[in-house]
């Protein structure tokens, strides 16, 4: 199983990224897909996850109507649709993977990671 984020890079406070993450060895119609983040010296946090069992999501408080989660089973590729950036939104994002359909924020509940994509928030 490999997953491989893209779509990181600059972006000034206010502006948008939209993160890619490529899966292969798993088909992203029958997991739980999520986006966990770590800043500099911090926890790696929930971000979001969509169900494939039930095509639910869930997001942190933190990004609530800012980020929107989808994912096109065609491609077998999640997706990460960030807007209104902050300099509080700078981390490195990472695709996470779960065969459960039920929806997690905990770390544990995700058996596959990518490597990550560096997201940086100039102010």
């Amino acid at each position: 199983v490999q997953l491989v984020e893209s779509g990181g890079g600059l972006v000034q406070a206010g502006g948008s990224l939209r993160l890619s993450c490529a899966a292969s060895g798993l088909t992203v119609s029958s997991y739980t897909m999520g986006w966990f983040r770590q800043a500099p010296g911090k926890e790696r946090e929930f971000v979001t996850t969509i169900s494939w069992l039930s095509g639910r999501s869930l997001y942190a408080d933190s990004v609530k109507g800012r980020f929107t989660v989808s994912r096109d089973n065609a491609k077998n590729t999640v997706y990460l649709q960030m807007n209104s950036l902050n300099s509080e939104d700078t981390a490195v994002y990472y695709c996470a993977a779960r065969k459960s359909g039920i929806l997690t924020s905990i770390r544990s509940g995700y058996e596959y990671w990518g490597q990550g994509t560096q997201v940086t928030v100039s102010s």
